[in-house]
């Protein structure tokens, strides 16, 4: 249930991160790297509210600070993926730069939603449902 609604919740999270890549990129003339930066950041926030409110609702810690710097954390090493990847597919094997975030989104949403799981959030899901 929990990777169902993450599968929820990651659409409209890489709603914002693709429209805003996209708008970024086209409209205001941003390097599509610039642009996926700062859409992933953005997409990522939406993530983590919607994540925190509808899909892992026992939290490992209790400091909401310290819990979002962790979220962020393993949020960047998913920037950090995503950048690299857009890049090798790209401009190293000739992909459209938004047919290469739709593949990178699909690879980087594991690492996100495993390590998110793992790291931050405790497997009891008797009230998940």
């Amino acid at each position: 249930m929990q990777l169902f609604r993450y599968t929820i919740v990651g659409g409209i999270a890489f709603c914002v991160d693709y429209g805003l890549l996209y708008l970024l990129t086209e409209y205001i003339h941003f390097h599509y790297l610039m642009s996926a930066t700062i859409s992933f950041l953005a997409g990522l926030v939406v993530n983590y509210i919607l994540t925190t409110w509808w899909i892992f609702k026992h939290h490992k810690l209790s400091n909401k600070t310290l819990e979002f710097i962790i979220y962020g954390i393993i949020g960047l090493v998913g920037l950090l993926f995503n950048n690299i990847l857009m890049y090798c597919f790209t401009d190293i094997l000739h992909l459209h730069y938004m047919l290469s975030k739709l593949i990178t989104a699909i690879l980087v949403m594991g690492w996100n939603f495993f390590g998110r799981k793992i790291i931050l959030f405790k497997n009891n899901t008797s009230n998940d449902v």
